[in-house]
């Protein structure tokens, strides 16, 4: 019996230690090296600026034209030479409502590669922890609002951006797939719509705000009458600025190691109207708003219920009308409109 419960406390203790030393090894420690996919873009960039001033100092990155995600080949190669620690997957084909509509195979198909090559590559090359990051708009259309992290897959898609959803869920079912078989910790967030430094500002392929943005300064500048807003302006939408977002991502890396997905957002949302009238108000354009409604609304609301992350101890720091002033600034000199 003595044996017997010597043997059972042995087991607990060697079980324990693991479970310690595995959880410390997914901690980024300074010198850790971290892979940030899509560097370039929006999310990648401002993770790559929070990481740099928090002090992380091996921080691996590739162009497009040096690494091309989609090709299996290239990606394997890339992480057997790397062998990165860690790896947060930003990268990803993105574009507004339109874009989405007209190109869904280019969607999906670059998406489901970009993610597929990533995701095998961190689990063959023994990646400890990637972080991957999907979109709320993966949830169903007629959501009940906020939205909570089990309802998605429960209820048909948003038509305009269905590829783009579907590639993101297929993201989120591999990463937990890949922990259930092979024991990875590979988690997913959720983030809401996102603005800042980086952003696509074309008025026809971007998102709505830096397209609004776009416009309405474009307008003063050139003395019109009006600007035009795509659709209604009744949808609601909620606006996270990149670089809480990046701050996000950080904290996850560091604090969270479950299967299930978190949403990362502001829990604030206001109508298209009223965005563009925060915009026309902080560009000083003093013309009229029209509506087009000939142009689709999509969702009518979206906005993301953040108990979970806010529970784990991360709220967002950057009020909207801050941001868009943030932002604002950094385009005129960066010169980035007309």
């Amino acid at each position: 019996m003595k044996k017997t419960l010597l043997s059972y406390f042995i087991i607990i203790i060697i079980f324990n230690y693991n479970l310690v030393t595995k959880s410390e090894n997914w901690i980024m420690e300074k010198q850790s090296k971290i892979y940030i996919a899509g560097h370039k873009g929006l999310v990648g960039s401002a993770v790559v600026r929070k990481l740099k001033e928090l002090g992380f100092e091996n921080i691996i990155t590739r162009t497009s034209t040096q690494l091309d995600l989609r090709r299996q080949s290239d990606v394997e190669q890339f992480f057997a030479k790397e062998h990165p620690d860690f790896v947060i997957l930003a990268a990803a084909k993105v574009g507004g409502i339109k874009a989405n509509n007209d190109y869904p195979a280019n969607f999906l198909y670059d998406n489901l590669m970009i993610q597929t090559n990533i995701i095998n590559s961190a689990y063959k090359f023994c990646t400890k922890k990637l972080l991957f990051l999907g979109s709320s708009c993966i949830y169903p259309k007629m959501c009940p609002q906020p939205i909570k992290e089990e309802y998605l897959l429960t209820g048909a898609l948003e038509p305009t951006n269905k590829a783009y959803a579907v590639a993101k869920i297929s993201g989120i079912e591999m990463c937990q797939s890949y922990n259930k078989q092979y024991g990875t910790n590979f988690i997913a967030c959720m983030p809401t719509n996102l603005y800042g430094p980086n952003d696509n500002f074309d008025p026809i392929t971007s998102h709505v705000l830096p397209a609004l943005l776009r416009k309405f300064y474009e307008a003063k500048q050139q003395n019109k009458p009006s600007v035009t807003v795509w659709g209604s302006g009744k949808p609601y939408r909620e606006f996270l600025h990149v670089d809480d977002l990046a701050d996000a991502i950080i904290f996850l890396m560091q604090n969270y190691n479950e299967k299930e997905i978190v949403n990362i957002g502001t829990g604030k949302d206001l109508t298209i109207a009223q965005l563009s009238e925060k915009i026309k108000y902080i560009v000083g354009f003093e013309g009229k708003i029209n509506f087009d409604t000939s142009k689709l609304d999509g969702t009518p609301k979206k906005q993301l219920n953040t108990d979970k992350i806010n529970q784990l101890g991360w709220e967002p720091k950057i009020p909207l009308e801050r941001g868009l002033k943030k932002v604002l600034e950094w385009c005129v000199d960066n010169k980035i409109f007309a």
